[in-house]
């Protein structure tokens, strides 16, 4: 009976030791936060100046996986939309018009159900349609009297259009069209195929795409350097005008966790806001280029559905703690180098 009521007994102080243990842990981290708020307004003015380096910094960060992403998708929409055209005697007729499409499909590059081919006759029908407000073109075209509709289909060629899998490997393509007797002896002499429009565009917004990653990742290699030392000495100062009071800490034995913390927390409250402002600067600000950077054609799809769907909320997750993890790893570094001794 004894042996069960002493069991019973050790088990409830168990459970009480447990309970009033995690009740100090919580409380002790409540203090902890506390205090590291506090710290935090007092040094109001190196605090807002962290905050402030380590908003420009995460901004940075942000502009460069943006604007890589955003040209790189710019790049490959012109891609995509690159059809080269090839132009044939005119009056080269359907028959002989699907017979080429024949020899240029057995072409791996070339995407078989983009392959569009117009005699004379429908490119004029083309044209009319392009042009159709305008009334007086039309009514010239059209008039009787001067037979403009067979003038234009005797002019124009006919042509065939066709899109590549990959537009900078088109040697198979010029190979084939310049060596195959069919397109040898029906192609236009006065009109090059369009081979190389807008080559140059793209391998500018390329080169552009690989400056802005480049260059991105530099200014954030340095701005991220800079707020690790403003924290850095933000950290260093409070230490500082506190090493009184860490000492008597010591002497009535707070541990590491009570003394180190306030410092954690002041440093994690910088990131976190500098997070939350270079998410909410970041947000608006492409929200005001937006049409702009549509007017020029860049491709901002892929940015524009994030901010427009629940990963915005990712996001801005991942900025703060971005900012989080730099105000941390900026803190230690300083309380491993100063607060074993606060008066140096």
């Amino acid at each position: 009976m004894n042996n069960s009521t002493n069991k019973k007994a050790t088990k409830r102080n168990l459970k009480m030791l447990t309970k009033n243990g995690r009740t100090r842990k919580l409380r002790s981290a409540r203090r902890v936060v506390k205090y590291g708020a506090i710290n935090f307004g007092r040094n109001i003015w190196l605090s807002t100046a962290a905050t402030l380096v380590m908003t420009v910094t995460l901004i940075i960060l942000a502009i460069t996986l943006t604007a890589s992403i955003v040209l790189s998708e710019t790049a490959t929409t012109m891609r995509d939309k690159i059809d080269i055209t090839l132009f044939f005697k005119p009056g080269t007729g359907k028959e002989t018009l699907e017979v080429l499409k024949q020899v240029i499909s057995n072409d791996p590059n070339v995407k078989q159900d983009s392959i569009e081919t117009r005699t004379s006759e429908e490119e004029y029908e083309n044209f009319l349609k392009e042009n159709a407000d305008n009334q007086l073109l039309i009514e010239t075209l059209e008039d009787p009297s001067m037979d403009m509709r067979s003038v234009m289909i005797s002019t124009m060629q006919s042509t065939m259009r066709l899109k590549v899998y990959d537009t900078d490997n088109l040697d198979s393509i010029k190979n084939l069209v310049a060596s195959d007797i069919n397109f040898v002896k029906n192609l236009d002499e006065t009109e090059e195929p369009t081979y190389d429009v807008n080559q140059s565009e793209i391998a500018t917004i390329s080169r552009w795409a690989n400056i802005a990653t480049t260059g991105g990742i530099v200014l954030s290699v340095v701005f991220v350097a800079i707020s690790i030392l403003v924290i850095f000495n933000t950290i260093r100062m409070a230490i500082f005008s506190r090493r009184e009071e860490i000492y008597m800490e010591k002497l009535v034995g707070a541990d590491s966790y009570f003394i180190r913390g306030p410092f954690l927390v002041e440093a994690q409250l910088s990131g976190i806001l500098s997070g939350i402002l270079a998410s909410v600067i970041g947000y608006f600000g492409f929200r005001f280029l937006e049409p702009k950077l549509a007017n020029y054609g860049i491709n901002i799809s892929t940015i524009s559905n994030v901010l427009d769907s629940n990963k915005l909320v990712l996001v801005i997750a991942a900025m703060i703690l971005a900012g989080s993890l730099i105000g941390t790893l900026s803190a230690r570094l300083a309380i491993q180098k100063y607060l074993r001794n606060p008066s140096k």
